[in-house]
């Protein structure tokens, strides 16, 4: 998913997301060390998803932070 296609998510649907994305960053890593995981750019492709949603709620939070102290 695209940064474009993040932002346009809501914060409750991106926490969603985040909770997917971490678990299957997990289940990735536990193929890995089990040998198991065929495709290893799975693991780095779905370290990016959990960053890329990561920084569109910061963003947010900082965002929101900025324009709730004026």
């Amino acid at each position: 998913m695209r940064a474009k296609e993040i932002r346009e998510r809501s914060s409750q649907e991106l926490q969603g997301l985040i909770e997917d994305a971490k678990q299957s960053l997990f289940d990735a890593r536990i193929k890995n060390a089990t040998h198991q995981l065929t495709n290893t750019a799975s693991i780095q492709k779905a370290r990016r998803e959990v960053a890329r949603i990561e920084t569109v709620l910061a963003e947010r939070k900082k965002t929101a932070r900025k324009s709730g102290g004026k």
